[in-house]
């Protein structure tokens, strides 16, 4: 009778692990479309408050060309601004195509599935980055002036 319940625990056990296993990859992908929709917001808020800023910063310094850019005269049939969005427009579509497509081919040459298998992938091809010991530790931030500077000692001329 006990080696019938030790049969069961661990069938049990197992059928658990699978539904642990699915749930947390459930919550894996879950944590990745927030991550994306995230990054996609803080993007596009910054991308807007660019431009915006750029366009109040050209229309108070002149006003004048800056009305003059916005309507289509005769001499020029299409606005300044008409022709920037135009110009922006399809560099952003370029931009994104560009990326997505490197970013496939990327993919397809290394014949990966997941998100997962990408990473391993990269860690196989470069080498971990060491961490040192001042930042593990948790010690002040490094000055910006010692990040800079030259780790070799000057020479001083030929030894003899």
């Amino acid at each position: 009778m006990q080696t019938d319940r030790s049969n069961m625990k661990v069938s049990d056990e197992k059928m658990g692990l699978n539904v642990g296993d699915a749930e947390s990859e459930e919550a894996a992908k879950a944590q990745m479309i927030k991550g994306a929709a995230f990054l996609t917001a803080v993007a596009s808020a910054g991308m807007l408050a660019g431009f915006g800023s750029t366009l109040a910063l050209a229309k108070k310094k002149s006003p004048d060309w800056f009305n003059k850019g916005v309507m289509a005269t005769a001499a020029v049939p299409e606005s300044g601004a008409s022709l920037a969005l135009r110009a922006l427009g399809w560099g952003s579509l370029y931009a994104w195509c560009g990326v997505g497509l490197l970013s496939l081919t990327v993919w397809k040459a290394l014949g990966v599935h997941s998100l997962s298998e990408f990473r391993q992938k990269m860690q196989s091809f470069f080498p971990a980055i060491p961490k040192s010991s001042e930042v593990q530790a948790g010690s002040d931030p490094q000055d910006w002036d010692s990040l800079f500077k030259s780790r070799s000692v000057p020479c001083d001329g030929p030894s003899d």
